[in-house]
């Protein structure tokens, strides 16, 4: 005991040759007497480095890695051989045959990089050739042609009217809620996805249109039946029944891909001029006084058009409110509304108040190709 008290009180120097020299005495034992000591008395580490591994013990899941739409690594582009027609964000309110003068964003196709086969040119992608930077005139007849084409093999037959009426009654509200809502910003290229799929369970689906391109339902017809390949077999105002025809087979239906954002709308020529062809400065400044005092014809925002026997003239004066009431509504009545007006009098004005100021210049660019209006003027 005295031993291991002096032993202790040794400074550091002292004692490391003192505990080399027992290590050795140590090591003379065990090789004279071979002992060694039981396993109950060799002390085991506290904390271990590594846990011994179990042979049935799962390993850890991985962590969960959402899925990223841009992520295409080892995916080929989407073909777009069976969409014979230039793919646009919305058919409807847009014209091939209208030029932009200039572009608000880079030409980052919505699409994303890598997922069509296509080139974007700020506006469409064009089907005739991917290479093609900008467009002019009227589209490839060609192209026209082949969807006419496929068009009548997926239709067959003309349905019967029983059959018709068949299908338009599976279509009604009371017997299904399936439908598909088109609204301000016309048939977009998505909604074709959507038609497609509604298709899958049913051979007609129900289309509800709403607000501005209600203005003209015909081009709305025109283009469903042409980049859908179906048929309208029934309308009755804003709402239509679409027919996907006799030899439609869900299984070989076209890939179309999906825009991941809108893009930006170009920047087209001046629609509203300062003047109107044929009239000074002073005298439109009078007509616009003039077209103040006529009472409304409709509620929709405040439209002047005017009318006299030579040629026609439209001009506005929009008051911006910020009541947004009246975006849905229906607005097939105003052409034939408008031109009967102008059989009686010169200038007509229409109240827009609770619409959004990019509606007003869809109202007046719709009325133009109609010949209710040529050129128009709006004040803020």
């Amino acid at each position: 005991m005295s031993l291991l008290t002096r032993l202790t009180r040794q400074n550091s120097s002292t004692a490391t040759p003192l505990t080399r020299r027992l290590s050795s005495a140590a090591s003379k034992l065990h090789t004279c007497y071979t002992f060694k000591p039981p396993s109950s008395l060799t002390p085991e580490p506290q904390w271990p480095a590594s846990s011994p591994t179990k042979p049935n013990q799962k390993k850890p899941k991985p962590k969960y890695r959402p899925p990223s739409s841009l992520d295409r690594s080892g995916r080929k582009p989407v073909r777009s051989d069976d969409l014979p027609f230039d793919i646009r964000f919305s058919y409807t309110e847009s014209s091939p045959t209208v030029r932009p003068i200039g572009l608000r964003e880079p030409k980052y196709s919505p699409f994303g990089p890598g997922r069509l086969d296509r080139k974007w040119t700020g506006v469409c992608a064009p089907a005739v050739d991917p290479k093609v930077e900008s467009l002019e005139g009227a589209e490839d007849p060609k192209l026209e042609e082949r969807r006419k084409k496929k068009r009548e093999m997926i239709q067959g037959k003309p349905l019967t009217s029983d059959e018709r009426k068949a299908l338009v009654s599976q279509c009604e509200r009371s017997k299904t809620n399936r439908h598909i809502n088109i609204g301000r910003d016309g048939l977009t290229h998505n909604m074709l996805n959507d038609i497609h799929n509604h298709w899958k369970f049913a051979e007609a689906v129900r289309i509800k249109c709403m607000g501005v391109p209600t203005m003209d339902m015909k081009n709305i017809c025109t283009q469903l039946e042409d980049k859908t390949f179906g048929k309208v077999i029934f309308r009755h105002g804003g709402t239509l029944v679409l027919y996907r025809g006799r030899n439609y087979n869900p299984k070989k239906r076209p890939a179309i891909p999906l825009m991941l954002w809108k893009p930006h709308e170009p920047v087209y020529p001046r629609l509203i001029k300062t003047t109107i062809d044929g009239l000074s400065i002073q005298e439109t400044k009078e007509m616009r006084k003039r077209g103040l005092a006529v009472p409304a014809l409709t509620k929709l925002g405040m439209c002047i058009v005017f009318s006299n026997f030579s040629c026609q003239y439209a001009f506005a004066n929009i008051i911006d409110s910020e009541v947004n009431c009246s975006q849905n509504g229906y607005y097939t009545f105003l052409v034939p509304m408008v031109r009967d007006a102008f059989l009686s009098c010169e200038l007509v004005r229409i109240d827009c108040q609770g619409l959004e100021r990019k509606d007003y210049k869809k109202i007046g660019c719709k009325l133009r190709p109609i010949n209710v209006s040529k050129d128009a003027i709006y004040e803020h």
